[in-house]
């Protein structure tokens, strides 16, 4: 989308929304998820959880690199605080057992924003962009993970925090496995088609246009610099409530949790389902999630040498995402198959 049609949003009338093919296929995946539970067992129920909290994950990176078009590389950082966040809160403060998941989701939730926006600040305001935006949260990935490992009487060294209370809100108790995995997905819902709907609109084009041309947007009157830096902190704390929810329903976090290598794997998921697509964050988090279990099924010291040669390959072969690669052949076979 170009630039110039930014000139035209005082203009837009407004017009009953129409459901768009992306939003269609979240509603399937969706009903597909409400449904599963008919299906599995309690073991497997609780995987599909985890993965649906990895997704929501992804989708907080898919928000801010698939329409800004800059990368993040440190968004392990936001999904490790909030985890911490939360166990910290239900095992160093000696709070009220009514109150823990409350108080631990948003103090979580608030060092993400916290971190999200003193970083953001510093660096969008001072016009770092690009590779160098991707250096820098790199190196905030870095920090987070020796802050984690070394500050052992807080944050329990390398071997974290266990003891996480399961999640319960205002007498309602979420620790039963079928209960948990309703909840992840209410909030997957919530989060996925608030996304879809902002992305849809006067926001979501903002954005496009800022990737396009940053420069002759801000010349339009528009401030840049807050869009991407309201829409990296809300990113954040999307990350962070994955984060602190993924603590709860497993009981624990470690510093795994907020390490380069989730940072690298939480990029390939997105890109796999494509970047941008949003919905394709959450496909892409499933279908890597299960290459996962059948590599280490083989061989655990395996998975990360195939997570770096499968990034290699995304970045050479697949760079808009597989969902993107095969229409366009599919587009070239239908276009070569046409006589003249």
């Amino acid at each position: 989308m170009s630039v110039n049609q930014l000139t035209s949003l005082a203009t837009l009338r407004r017009r009953k929304p129409a459901l768009r093919p992306s939003t269609i296929i979240a509603l399937v995946i969706l009903a597909a998820l409400a449904v599963l539970p008919l299906f599995v067992k309690s073991y497997t129920l609780s995987t599909y959880r985890d993965i649906m909290l990895l997704g929501l994950f992804a989708l907080s990176l898919d928000i801010f690199w698939g329409r800004t078009g800059i990368l993040s590389f440190g968004h392990a950082t936001f999904f490790g605080l909030g985890a911490y966040g939360m166990a910290i809160a239900s095992t160093r403060f000696g709070i009220d057992p009514q109150w823990i998941s409350l108080v631990g989701l948003v103090f979580g939730v608030a060092l993400a924003v916290l971190v999200a926006l003193c970083v953001g600040y510093f660096i969008l305001y001072g016009g770092v962009r690009g590779a160098y935006f991707t250096i820098v949260t790199l190196a905030l990935t870095l920090i987070a993970n020796q802050i984690a490992i070394g500050w052992s009487s807080v944050t329990g060294g390398d071997s974290g925090l266990i003891g996480v209370a399961p999640f319960s809100i205002f007498n309602l108790d979420f620790s039963g496995t079928l209960a948990s995995y309703f909840l992840t997905l209410g909030i997957l819902a919530a989060s996925l088609l608030t996304a879809l709907r902002l992305m849809h609109g006067r926001l979501g084009l903002l954005l496009t246009a800022i990737q396009d041309n940053e420069t002759k947007v801000r010349t339009l009157g528009y401030p840049t610099q807050r869009i991407l830096l309201l829409t990296f902190v809300c990113s954040a704390a999307l990350a962070g409530l994955a984060g602190a929810l993924y603590a709860s329903c497993t009981g624990f976090v470690a510093p795994d949790q907020i390490a380069l290598l989730l940072s690298t794997e939480v990029i390939i998921w997105v890109a796999v389902g494509g970047s941008g697509t949003l919905t394709g964050a959450i496909i892409g988090t499933f279908v890597v999630w299960q290459l996962q279990q059948k590599i280490s099924s083989i061989s655990v010291a395996a998975w990360p040498l195939a997570i770096g040669s499968f990034f290699i390959l995304l970045v050479l072969v697949f760079p808009k995402g597989i969902p993107a690669f095969l229409l366009d052949r599919f587009d070239r076979s239908k276009k070569g198959g046409v006589s003249p």
